[in-house]
């Protein structure tokens, strides 16, 4: 069976999980700032909060940037429903803004879109999708972002090593937070690296991540230089050994140091990674690009630069007479894995009973059509080959 993702473990990712095993410390040490310093490193970020996963990365990311109830932030409808639901953790109303209905992606259009919708007294942000892997027009999308005041969130939990180019001339690494405020990973088992589950929020703002750093772990420091009770803290001018402080109230979204042992020995495999993904899709494009008018590849620019989280097709179900259902179960029944990436989140029942009946027509002819197929770096070109020649089978004959 051909799964439509899959972590890649090898010996090299169990060794340093078991040297890790074997020090000092499993939580809270010195495995987790060198797995930031070294993503940043990767990106160019200039800061790096590590968390226990892609969702309290996105929540770091709205805690600090100030989010509460009653402010409104723009989020599109197509992604993982964490995107929508780390702002609403914070109390913020989420309007939904549609996508382009060939990619998938937030474009400047549809921001604009949305921002008439909302109330401009109280809309704080905007969180891009880097959807599959593929760049959102992040660089528009902060030109707009400045002209309302908005603060920009980069959710690219599917686009580690992708680049995308900017009105400079240059191009600018995803994570390095050179059109946005922040930017966010998972490393969930089916992302382009994995610790297992984790996730790191990046900003170039040091206040801001001194602030998230404070918030991952109950809101608790150690610093003596920002100690506030001094009567406790400190005994004839020393600091007590045993304090701590709790400032504010936080949360318990720290990454173990197994975890972050094992994500910067996947770290250090970003360009092999990276390499077979694009050449893997590169492949499925040759291999099915032409072959029938109800399906093709999502429509994308710079594929080249995109380090692929998903390998998104799209198919008019209707035109070859079955349903998705069934164009699954008959994948599914010859080896080969599929799903669904995703569902518009505003038509999840939680969110419609908020927003109501949206009509985000590009959204909805987007999910209408797109199917997963298998995409990781453990496959080989033999298995695309294999999924090309089952899809013709199945939606082309």
């Amino acid at each position: 069976m051909l799964p439509y993702g899959r972590q890649f473990i090898d010996d090299d990712d169990i060794n340093a999980v078991a040297k890790a095993l074997k020090s000092d410390f499993l939580t809270t040490g010195p495995e987790i700032e060198a797995f930031e310093q070294e993503l940043c490193h990767y990106t160019g970020a200039p800061f790096a909060v590590a968390s226990s996963n892609g969702t309290t990365a996105l929540h770091l990311a709205s805690i600090a940037m100030g989010l509460k109830p009653g402010d409104q932030v723009i989020v599109p409808t197509i992604s993982f429903v964490a995107t929508a639901n780390a702002p609403r953790f914070c109390g913020a109303e989420i309007i939904f803004s549609d996508v382009d209905p060939e990619s998938g992606l937030m474009t400047p259009e549809n921001l604009e879109e949305a921002i008439s919708r909302a109330d401009s007294s109280k809309l704080k942000a905007v969180f891009v999708v880097h959807m599959g892997g593929h760049p959102a027009a992040v660089a528009s999308i902060r030109q707009i972002a400045d002209k309302h005041g908005l603060t920009v969130v980069e959710d690219a939990c599917h686009a580690l090593g992708t680049s995308y180019d900017g009105p400079d001339g240059d191009w600018h690494m995803v994570g390095a937070c050179r059109h946005s405020n922040f930017a966010t990973l998972s490393f969930h088992p089916v992302k382009t690296i994995t610790s297992g589950e984790g996730g790191v929020t990046f900003t170039s703002n040091e206040e801001l991540a001194n602030n998230m750093r404070l918030m991952r772990s109950h809101g608790l420091s150690r610093d003596a230089t920002t100690w506030l009770n001094t009567e406790l803290a400190f005994d004839q001018g020393y600091s007590n050994p045993w304090y701590y402080e709790m400032q504010d109230i936080g949360y318990n979204y720290r990454l173990t140091d197994l975890q972050a042992a094992l994500g910067r020995s996947q770290l250090k495999k970003m360009p092999f990674f990276a390499e077979q993904r694009r050449k893997l899709a590169k492949h499925y494009r040759n291999v099915l690009s032409g072959q029938n008018k109800a399906f093709r590849f999502v429509m994308v620019p710079n594929t080249e630069r995109s380090v692929q989280h998903l390998m998104v097709c799209m198919i008019d179900f209707e035109s070859i007479g079955k349903t998705r259902r069934q164009v699954m179960s008959e994948l599914r029944d010859r080896g080969v894995g599929s799903q669904v990436h995703y569902i518009p989140i505003h038509r999840q029942p939680y969110y419609s009973r908020k927003v109501g009946e949206l009509d985000l027509k590009g959204a909805d002819a987007y999910y209408a059509r797109c199917l997963s197929l298998p995409l990781y770096p453990g496959m080989s070109l033999a298995n695309v080959e294999t999924v090309g020649e089952v899809l013709k089978d199945v939606v082309m004959r």
